[in-house]
């Protein structure tokens, strides 16, 4: 199989103050254009290079994901995919991932007043308003874009001629004269040998976005923690080529699950609903449970987890106990007069209470209301003494009845 020919893709910039930010036109929902900003079609969506509008903030590279997938769930910045032909000129990448993070021009607003300073705001706006207003209509961006072409790719003169004209241009805002400018002449466009450090248009290294590791896999910058994840992973990577054929199903949805959750955590950060979903999930692939025959009295799983709810649930015993002196104040002229149980223990008692109490007794949402309504005083007496807050009639004359015994 002949291996695919490899197209070298020189991404403009656009120049604000002291930041260059590279850009690109979403053509389509899997094609791109490289153009200067003149020739763009209404159209075409202008896309700028995450990389770029991160650089020089506080933001630390290995969280740069986070954000980028922060501002994705509002639409305002995407992944593309490209397909594994393209090599883009001044931008290093791992060979199995072909994918950068862009922002549309709201996006590129949103992070310029989060994360820039006064006067870098306003050359923002300075360079972008017009654009702005143009674009003011534009619906969210997806997720994702899978790109596999690129229309009207420019000619090697176009592209040396588009990158003269950056070079006038930030030379002028740096008030550099003219008559000291000496123009590369550059005859072709760089090959995919870029990658191994070949030299651009203006002389500097195109790796000045690196996001490939070092060959020894083990950057000097790289904090305590995430070395630990990485020997981790690859310590699993090895485990899994080792025994791959030994996995039964369970183990391969349970190393699913764990897999996509730490992935989430990675470019999300810590989610409580996405581990809630993953735990669950784990749970499921333990067939019928430890709840299954003899097993309940000596399940680890099962002492693990009553243990840690017991634990959170004794944590919450301040509040419970303010929230019910705060009821007994308000109710203090009807203390005999209250509402029902049910409704009672929805307001003073937390709903993971409830859930576990219910679910226990056989009384879920599916059971007849009929019988809830029947079994509720009997959840509300439990809820009162084991959270140690008597507030009935009845609990106060049991546990009265308890301690004469």
């Amino acid at each position: 199989m002949s291996t695919p020919e490899m197209i070298s893709v020189f991404l403009p910039h656009w120049q604000t103050g002291e930041r260059s930010i590279r850009f690109l036109y979403l053509a389509g929902s899997s094609s791109f254009k490289i153009c200067d900003r003149g020739n763009a079609e209404d159209t075409m969506v202008p896309l700028f290079l995450g990389a770029d509008l991160f650089s020089k903030t506080d933001i630390r590279k290995e969280n740069h994901p986070r954000y980028h997938a922060k501002f994705a769930k509002k639409g305002l910045a995407t992944k593309l995919v490209f397909s594994s032909e393209f090599r883009f000129h001044g931008l290093r990448l791992p060979t199995a991932s072909c994918s950068l993070w862009f922002y549309s021009i709201q996006g590129l607003f949103r992070v310029a007043f989060e994360l820039y300073s006064k006067q870098e705001q306003l050359f923002v706006l300075e360079a972008f308003q017009a654009l702005w207003k143009s674009r003011i209509n534009d619906a969210p961006l997806n997720a994702c874009y899978d790109l596999s072409a690129q229309l009207n790719a420019p000619l090697p003169d176009e592209i040396v001629a588009m990158h003269d004209r950056e070079t006038l241009h930030k030379l002028r805002s740096q008030n550099i004269s003219r008559a000291r400018l000496e123009l590369p002449q550059v005859a072709e466009v760089p090959d995919e040998g870029h990658e191994e450090g070949t030299s651009p248009p203006d002389g500097k290294s195109t790796a000045d976005h690196d996001y490939c590791s070092p060959a020894d896999g083990e950057p000097a910058d790289r904090p305590g923690h995430l070395r630990l994840v990485f020997e981790k992973l690859t310590s699993l990577e090895k485990a899994l080529k080792a025994s791959e054929q030994l996995f039964g199903k369970e183990q391969q949805e349970a190393m699913l699950l764990l897999l996509g959750h730490t992935e989430k955590l990675a470019a999300q950060g810590p989610d409580e609903e996405a581990l809630a979903e993953t735990v669950l999930g784990l749970l499921r692939t333990q067939g019928p449970g430890p709840g299954a025959g003899d097993s309940v009295y000596s399940s680890p799983l099962l002492r693990a987890v009553g243990g840690w709810l017991g634990r959170q649930f004794h944590s919450a015993n301040t509040c419970i106990s303010q929230q019910v002196e705060g009821f007994k104040v308000r109710h203090i002229e009807r203390i005999t007069d209250l509402p029902p149980a049910e409704e009672l223990a929805g307001e003073l008692f937390p709903e993971a209470m409830r859930i576990l109490l219910l679910t226990w007794m056989g009384l879920d949402e599916a059971s007849a209301l009929w019988k809830r309504h029947s079994e509720y005083p009997i959840v509300l007496l439990i809820l009162e003494f084991a959270n140690h807050n008597l507030i009935t009639g009845v609990a106060h004359v049991l546990y009265s009845s308890l301690i004469c015994k």
